[in-house]
């Protein structure tokens, strides 16, 4: 039955409908906000997926480029694989749902947004954010949402929700926030240097309005939610769980607390060996075998809930550290030769080099999405190979995940990075994670700082990431414990991820992966003042004894760059018939030229005499030619009444008379002139025709020349 629901999101017209369309679907959403449409329709397998000891949700969030008007700039015409972006928002769409499905729960769940239709106003991935957790909140899959999301700004000091196009411009903060009606669920922002306190308050500001909206989406749900189907509970049985527990917790807690990540592995391992054939000598092989997977969730459960233990009841942690302290850490720079920057950032077990490439600005990355940025300067890449946790598989290119986490050190750094004016280049910065055990991400922030600064990037002020973990009592959200810098085995186990990036005057991204039902202001509020003191000293007692401040100089092996600005309509008069001007340019001095729009010319070369060359060759082409001036020009043209004189502006070339070469009368010019001869001339006239008179007389350079 088609239904209609229609509310006020920050103050415009949000309009749910249902019933028309995708009806096969077990739930679905036609979601209007503005003039912006997108479509989630969610669905879910009848039966379980065997043999997988996770919850199989997937969320596809896909971009139509009809939806602004474009045409696929593909061969084939049609949308390829999803951009970045949309494989961030399918991250942004999925992490606040997840926690909100049963723990035993092995159905696969698929979320599809489609976008329709972009009002640039109104943001489609808020839609689809809000759109995911209505679908699924009137169907009939299990879901103890719903969740809502927002979008934050900060214009001129002022906090807006789901500010405009115009409004983002001049915002110094891109956050999300969703969550459910109590608490916050998921935050992901990039910020320019956001004090803590502002950042809180923008964070609870944006919760008022996702309240508002939960309580709108549990009413849809009241009236038209179907009931949640019965599923099949992958929940360990109690018995196999107590057989586990009673026997084995002691030899956990002793295997599980080792500083060495590949010793505690090898410790758990053998002692699920152990396990295994302590149960089969007392239940027997043929109860071992049917019983394999379900030992298996035991053994995880068991070591969880030991690693859990020990930090919520004895507040200690696997390898040794306190609660509040930070792995060794060290970092060095300029490890690689040739390459404009590189830098090794290691943080306990976990290990980072990052290299950063200086190149010209038409390098830039060009963005085929359906927003309105279109191309980006500056590029972050994050690598993350199977031999950085000791496995054996190959390499496939990067995932999602490997997306997110070089999207997040993009935005840490972007603040910082200088205009185009300031630093002519395209940056690009790739983190290879050799080494993992927790925080990659943020060792890559740090890393990458630290090789921007030694390929001379002047960076406003350095940045540096750190997170925080949280283990807390499920009968009581106000009892917790919270970690700095967590290891792997602490963010497997824990119940949250706080991933913040920033410099000494403020924060610059956030990326929080939660496990719970959400996060409390008390927790978000710790997890800011925890991190801003890690910060502060990984940057002052770490990263700027080893560099502290950018190199003066860029490497040698970096293109120079020389610059200028021209008239707009002198950029034909540069490029020339067919690109003519331009080559012949590039071919005398063997330099790269970029001219932008406004009549920014960038000239790239390893010689910069040879940059200096082409810079006076692009200033002589634009040189305007005026009454009085002094110009340097080449006879290119003698007669019987005068010489013709090019100017080296743009073409432009003047009559030198007869009667004005001396203030001797002269016979016959090739007496005192010859074609290709350079004089010093002044601009006599301008005629109506645009025709030009010079003079050679009273000129100090020719009286000594003549």
């Amino acid at each position: 039955m088609f239904k209609t629901y229609e509310t006020e999101l920050a103050g415009r017209k949000l309009v749910f409908e249902t019933g028309k369309m995708a009806g096969l679907a077990n739930g679905s959403v036609l979601v209007r906000y503005g003039d912006t449409v997108v479509i989630v329709n969610v669905t879910a397998s009848k039966e379980p997926k065997e043999g997988i000891d996770f919850f199989p949700l997937s969320v596809d969030y896909e971009e139509k480029l009809y939806s602004v008007g474009k045409i696929p700039g593909s061969f084939t015409k049609r949308e390829g694989k999803p951009s970045d972006k949309a494989i961030l928002t399918s991250r942004a769409i999925d992490r606040p749902l997840r926690p909100l499905f049963p723990k035993d729960f092995r159905n696969d769940v698929v979320v599809v947004a489609t976008v329709l239709c972009v009002d640039q106003d109104n943001s489609p991935e808020i839609a689809a954010m809000i759109g995911a957790s209505a679908a699924l909140s009137i169907s009939d899959i299990p879901f103890g949402g719903p969740t809502a999301a927002v979008n934050v700004g900060l214009v001129d000091g002022k906090i807006i929700i789901n500010p405009t196009e115009e409004e983002r411009k001049n915002s110094d903060l891109t956050l999300t926030v969703a969550g459910t009606e109590k608490k916050i669920a998921m935050i992901e922002a990039g910020a320019n240097e956001v004090p803590d306190d502002i950042m809180l308050k923008a964070i609870k500001e944006g919760h008022k309005e996702i309240k508002k909206m939960c309580k709108f989406i549990a009413k849809m749900q009241k009236e038209i939610g179907k009931p949640k189907f019965e599923y099949k509970s992958f929940a360990v049985p109690e018995d196999i769980y107590e057989f586990v527990e009673s026997n084995f917790k002691e030899d956990m807690l002793n295997a599980v607390q080792e500083k060495d990540k590949e010793t505690r592995d090898n410790n758990v391992s053998e002692l699920s060996d152990r396990i295994a054939e302590s149960y089969g000598e007392k239940f027997g092989e043929e109860l071992l075998e049917e019983n394999k997977s379900n030992i298996g969730e035991a053994i995880y459960k068991l070591e969880k809930k030991c690693v859990r233990h020990l930090i919520f009841d004895e507040h200690k942690r696997v390898d040794g550290r306190s609660l509040d302290e930070i792995r060794p850490l060290s970092c060095e720079v300029g490890l690689l030769p040739r390459t404009h920057g590189s830098a090794l950032f290691t943080r306990g077990q976990t290990q980072v080099l990052s290299v950063a490439t200086l190149g010209m600005i038409s390098e830039e990355q060009v963005l085929d999405g359906i927003d309105t940025e279109e191309s980006k300067r500056y590029m972050h890449q994050y690598n993350f190979p199977s031999y950085s946790v000791g496995e054996a598989r190959p390499s496939r290119g990067p995932g999602r995940r490997e997306v997110g986490h070089g999207a997040l050190a993009e935005k840490a750094l972007v603040p910082v990075i200088p205009s185009k004016e300031e630093f002519p280049y395209a940056i690009r910065v790739v983190s290879e994670v050799l080494s993992s055990n927790g925080s990659t991400s943020q060792a890559s922030i740090c890393g990458s700082t630290l090789a921007l600064m030694d390929a001379g990037v002047p960076l406003k002020r350095p940045v540096a990431g750190i997170s925080t973990g949280l283990v807390t009592n499920p009968e009581n959200d106000k009892d917790y414990v919270m970690l700095v810098d967590i290891q792997g085995i602490e963010d497997f186990f824990g119940d949250m991820d706080f991933k913040v990036g920033g410099t000494e005057k403020g924060i610059t991204a956030i990326q929080v992966d939660i496990k719970v039902d959400g996060l409390s202001y008390d927790i978000i509020k710790e997890a800011f003042e925890k991190t801003r003191i890690a910060r502060k000293h990984i940057l002052e007692d770490v990263m700027l004894p080893v560099i502290d401040k950018p190199r003066a100089e860029i490497s040698k092996y970096a293109p120079r760059i020389v610059s200028t600005k021209i008239k707009v309509e002198k950029i034909k008069d540069v490029i020339g018939t067919g690109g003519k001007t331009i080559n012949k340019i590039i071919e005398e001095t063997g330099v790269k030229i970029d001219i932008e729009e406004d009549g920014q010319v960038f000239i790239y070369s390893q010689d910069s005499e040879k940059a200096e060359q082409a810079l006076e060759m692009v200033e002589d082409i634009v040189r305007e030619v005026e009454v009085g001036g002094i110009y340097y020009g080449e006879v290119i043209k003698i007669t019987n009444f005068g010489a013709f004189v090019d100017l080296k502006c743009g073409g432009k070339e003047g009559l030198l008379h007869i009667s004005q070469i001396s203030n001797e009368r002269i016979k016959n010019i090739e007496d005192v002139l010859h074609v290709g001869e350079m004089v010093t001339v002044k601009v006599t006239e301008i005629d109506d025709q645009g025709r030009i008179n010079l003079t050679m007389k009273n000129l100090a350079n020719n009286e000594e020349n003549n």
